[in-house]
């Protein structure tokens, strides 16, 4: 399989590569900077995911994967975080997202065949006070992966939606945003977390090779969501109750 993965120098993208390629699968490993990065990708820029495709088409002749998986964490209360904030996580999060689908769907739909997966996050599905930019970033990463499933089906083209929880990142070492007391309180939440990289990793693959259009890869992305689903009461006093916890920071 012939795969692009984007934020691929460190993290999930690293994770992700590593894993593909242990298999077998022919990996294009882009990022801004890093070890690791067979190409330089900005996925802010529309000049670079152009390159990156004329070099797919010129070394590969197509692509089987695209994987949206580049990002910065951020989030803040309503009342903390700057517009400047939540335009930072929409040009990322959500535009690089959208520049790799327009890039690649011509692509995919020519070939009758591809599968795109872009890596939201459970707060796409689960949305905790605090974190508003966040939230609705990754749930438009969301309706854009659904989106993107219906309006392809007719050309044999996939896609899936990746949402996982808390586990153990480097993904904050790049968080920005007003309210710190915020982010040291989330910082100590992925510190804390019982999985690492490889380990979503391999629950990832394991749906993309499933053909799973919504991935959730860990027991805790699977308990929120299923609780949200099965028992709204249960869901809202439980977010509820994570809300006034915020009065003390």
């Amino acid at each position: 399989m012939r795969v692009l993965v984007t934020g691929a120098a460190r993290g999930l993208g690293a994770a992700l590569t590593d894993a593909f390629r242990a298999r077998g699968d022919e990996v294009l490993a882009t990022d801004r900077e890093g070890e690791g990065v067979d190409l330089t990708l900005d996925i802010t820029s529309d000049d670079d995911w152009s390159a990156a495709r004329r070099h797919v088409e010129e070394t590969w002749g197509g692509l089987d994967l695209l994987v949206n998986n580049a990002g910065v964490a951020g989030g803040g209360r309503l009342d903390v975080a700057t517009l400047d904030e939540w335009r930072r996580l929409t040009e990322i999060n959500l535009f690089g997202a959208v520049r790799g689908t327009a890039t690649f769907v011509p692509l995919f739909k020519a070939q009758r065949s591809g599968h795109l997966v872009n890596i939201a996050s459970l707060a796409g599905l689960v949305h905790p006070a605090g974190m508003a930019s966040y939230n609705a970033v990754k749930a438009a990463v969301v309706a854009l992966t659904e989106t993107t499933g219906h309006e392809l089906a007719p050309y044999g083209v996939r896609a899936s939606a990746v949402c996982p929880s808390y586990f153990r990142t480097g993904l904050m070492d790049a968080m920005q945003g007003e309210d710190t007391a915020l982010g040291e309180v989330i910082a100590q939440l992925v510190a804390s977390a019982p999985l690492g990289p490889a380990e979503i990793a391999a629950a990832v693959i394991e749906g993309i090779d499933r053909g799973d259009e919504l991935i959730l890869p860990d027991p805790a992305a699977r308990a929120a969501y299923e609780l949200k689903l099965t028992d709204r009461a249960a869901y809202d006093a439980q977010l509820r109750r994570q809300a006034a916890h915020l009065e003390e920071l």
